[in-house]
């Protein structure tokens, strides 16, 4: 790993000009970052972190849905009785990402912004229609979740721009689910992941791990037609098959009543 500085800035502003230097990177709880910087796929020569920032917090919107900070770390979120109570599909998703050592410490602004496509909150929040609120040195705009990501580990964050909060409409009558298949242990990495909200006779439908980002599909007819990525956790075809299996499971999950 290469030397270098670490920054701890104690406002948005001064975060967002650090960042607007070359080889500046945000730190969030850093889970992902400390693993890559060792395995030299990032190699910043300065870390910008957000633990001062005071961006943690989960709160009702007032459309009635909810609006978390970008610290807010995955933890605490899985932990919030409020968030159970609108949302339990999220508290049922957060139960079996990684484990409880790094949920303590990953951020729900980073588990966005780095953009591994086998993480399993992208995909949900793209199916429930949520948004970033992202700001920059001059400017702030909302972004569709499903925009955020534009590919293996690439997003349409600026450089110098930060991801501050989230925001999930209300669930209405909605109903919704989220099922992956892991190869390991539960908590593991997904060999492929479904996330479905239905409303009424309409689907919202992402696949996620198999593709590069978060996608949308409209059946199991737009399966046939996807690049599939093969990787550790399955070939192209073993992942196509699982994910005929497992649209049609999320689907069914999100039919069942409310316990």
């Amino acid at each position: 790993m290469r030397p270098f500085e670490l920054q701890q800035p104690k406002t948005l502003p001064e975060a967002i000009a650090l960042l607007g230097g070359e080889g500046a990177r945000p730190m969030g709880g850093g889970t992902a970052l400390m693993l890559m910087m060792k395995a030299g796929v990032y190699r910043p020569t300065r870390l910008v972190s957000l633990q001062k920032l005071d961006l943690s917090f989960i709160r009702n919107s007032e459309s009635g849905g909810l609006e978390i900070g970008a610290m807010t770390t995955l933890r605490a979120l899985e932990k919030s009785e409020f968030v159970e109570s609108k949302f339990p599909v999220i508290t049922r998703t957060l139960r079996t990402l990684s484990n409880v050592r790094v949920r303590s410490v990953a951020t729900v602004g980073g588990a966005l912004a780095h953009a591994d496509p086998h993480m399993d909150l992208p995909p949900l929040l793209c199916a429930l229609g949520a948004s970033v609120v992202v700001e920059g040195k001059n400017s702030s705009r909302t972004v569709p979740v499903e925009q955020i990501v534009t590919g293996y580990l690439e997003t349409s964050i600026g450089r110098d721009e930060l991801i501050t909060r989230l925001e999930i409409p209300a669930m209405g009558k909605r109903r919704a689910a989220y099922l992956k298949c892991t190869t390991r242990s539960a908590d593991d990495w997904p060999a492929v992941g479904v996330a479905v909200a239905l409303d009424g006779d309409q689907q919202t439908i992402f696949v996620s791990a198999a593709v590069d980002r978060p996608t949308r599909i409209t059946s199991s007819q737009d399966i046939e037609k996807m690049g599939i990525d093969g990787d550790l956790h399955g070939s192209a075809a073993y992942k196509k098959h699982l994910l005929r299996i497992y649209l049609k499971r999320a689907i069914d999950e999100a039919r069942k009543p409310a316990d």
